[in-house]
């Protein structure tokens, strides 16, 4: 290793996490040789002494092994610039108030279930709670190894049909909510950020029904003109760690601008990689009459929408790299 490696911190720590991914990769393969030539070598045997218990046996072996080999094949789609880097996961209800804000919690419970089962770090940046019940919109940072890389194809709308748990009359409703993942960049990754492009408010954190939860206009709001984007925090109680944390999460949309713009030039033609708008819907959640939670991309689906909805979304992601990739 050269004596300057660690001159610059930022490019280290990556150059380090790049290593430990592929040096994972290798280990897992060189066991995974290794298990198949054992269960190749019993599954032989067996097949001689048409001993049916130990060919069952080894034919379970073969399908785990095929699932441990198909995530590392996975990991190996995790090569683009931002994919190793941590995420910022942005939901907003759609029309339909509390039941909308209601699925927009489901949601947002969903993927800090599923970070929760990878050892992830959760941080709730920024919460508009519904005005009886779940939220108008909310945006949590996940830290984690690769985890915008795992998350990226899960921008888009999230449509729920059940019975509504609101409704005196029992009677059945859709519901929408909007996913935005966008990487978080660190300081060696440069965006130009020009001060007159910049509108930036204050106002009071305000809880349920807009009830203020503290006295001070320590809120902070930037809207960046050009682009006219928005982002928003009101989790510190500091004005300056707000507007800080407002500034980090400018500079991440804006490189997912970029990054987005870049993809579209390259495969203007790949519907997964569009501008998401309301119409999009990536994923269907039906709780009743059936119950399936399906992807309209990739035609994946699952019989356990409560396991979904507890945070058992990998295949739902595998399946959306394997279509990034193909």
């Amino acid at each position: 290793m050269e004596p300057s490696f660690w001159d610059n911190k930022l490019v280290a720590e990556k150059v380090l996490k790049e290593k430990k991914l592929y040096e994972d990769l290798v280990r897992s393969y060189e066991i995974s040789s290794k298990e198949f030539n054992e269960i190749s070598d019993l599954y032989n045997l067996a097949l001689e002494e048409n001993n049916k218990s130990v060919l069952s046996e080894c034919e379970n072996n073969i399908l785990k092994l095929h699932k441990n080999i198909k995530k590392n094949e996975i990991k190996c789609f995790l090569s683009n610039e931002a994919d190793s880097l941590d995420t910022y996961l942005e939901i907003h209800a759609g029309a339909g108030g509390t039941e909308s804000q209601d699925w927009a919690e489901m949601i947002r419970r969903m993927y800090m279930k599923w970070a929760s089962s990878k050892n992830y770090k959760c941080e709730l940046i920024s919460e508009h709670k519904g005005d009886e019940a779940g939220i108008k919109s909310s945006t949590i940072k996940i830290n984690g190894n690769y985890v915008y890389g795992f998350l990226k194809s899960e921008s888009g709308i999230h449509r729920l049909v059940r019975i509504s748990p609101f409704d005196s009359g029992a009677r059945r409703h859709t519901s929408f909510a909007s996913v935005w993942v966008y990487p978080v960049i660190d300081e060696s990754i440069k965006v130009e950020i020009l001060d007159k492009d910049l509108r930036i408010d204050t106002y009071r954190s305000s809880g349920a029904g807009g009830q203020h939860v503290n006295t001070t206009d320590s809120a902070v709001r930037i809207t960046h003109i050009p682009t006219k984007i928005v982002v928003q925090c009101q989790n510190e109680r500091s004005q300056h760690k707000n507007k800080e944390t407002c500034m980090n999460m400018l500079k991440a949309r804006l490189y997912e601008h970029e990054l987005k713009k870049k993809e579209q030039q390259l495969k203007s033609s790949e519907d997964s990689k569009s501008e998401i708008g309301w119409g999009h819907q990536i994923r269907s959640y039906v709780l009743h009459p059936y119950r399936m939670v399906k992807d309209n991309r990739t035609n994946y689906e699952s019989s356990s929408p409560d396991k979904v909805l507890d945070g058992e979304i990998d295949e739902f992601l595998e399946s959306s790299l394997y279509k990034l990739n193909d």
